[in-house]
């Protein structure tokens, strides 16, 4: 589901509840297969401008990657593949009005696109000065470029390469933090 208006709007305290309103549905369909199911992306991160989107990441091993394409299937979800970016798998959706709009991924535990996303997000939950900085270059992006995402995307990426450079030493004590090798 590639975004075709980008909207950046200020943080909304009801996306946690929509995010937790789409993993009880998620974790209804998953069962044991999922280890967890985190809310990522930048509406998983109080105060912190963002497209009105919920980002999910699904955890699984390896071994439940093809349980989990079936388990979402036969409730509206689409599998797309990786769309490019190994160590994820994407899913599109059906029949999800009654839910707030959102891109799902599934990822094996030892995923270094997971362990990507939950370092940057919990960087930005612990450096406010972070969240400012991002929430102002994605508010001017979208405004600069509201029909066009890969400009948006541009825009934004010397920001997003500075916060990366900045959590070196907090991605490695992030990833031995989120190490799913046992549930």
């Amino acid at each position: 589901m590639r975004t075709k208006h980008v909207v950046v709007l200020p943080y909304d305290e009801k996306w946690k509840q929509n995010f937790l309103d789409i993993k009880n549905e998620l974790s209804q369909a998953l069962g044991d297969i999922e280890i967890s199911i985190e809310h990522v992306g930048s509406t998983s991160v109080e105060g912190l401008a963002a497209k009105p989107i919920i980002d999910i990441d699904v955890v699984v091993t390896k071994e439940r990657i093809n349980d989990a394409i079936l388990a979402l299937k036969s409730i509206g979800y689409i599998h797309e593949g990786n769309l490019g970016i190994p160590g994820r798998e994407a899913f599109a959706y059906e029949g999800k009005e009654h839910l707030q709009q959102h891109h799902l991924y599934v990822c094996p535990q030892d995923s270094l696109e997971l362990k990507r996303h939950l370092a940057f997000r919990d960087y930005l939950r612990v450096h406010p000065e972070a969240v400012d900085e991002y929430s102002k270059i994605k508010m001017e992006a979208a405004s600069l470029y509201p029909e066009d995402i890969d400009k948006y995307i541009e825009y934004k990426a010397p920001v997003i390469e500075n916060i990366y450079s900045k959590m070196q030493g907090f991605w490695v004590d992030m990833m031995a933090l989120h190490d799913y090798t046992h549930k």
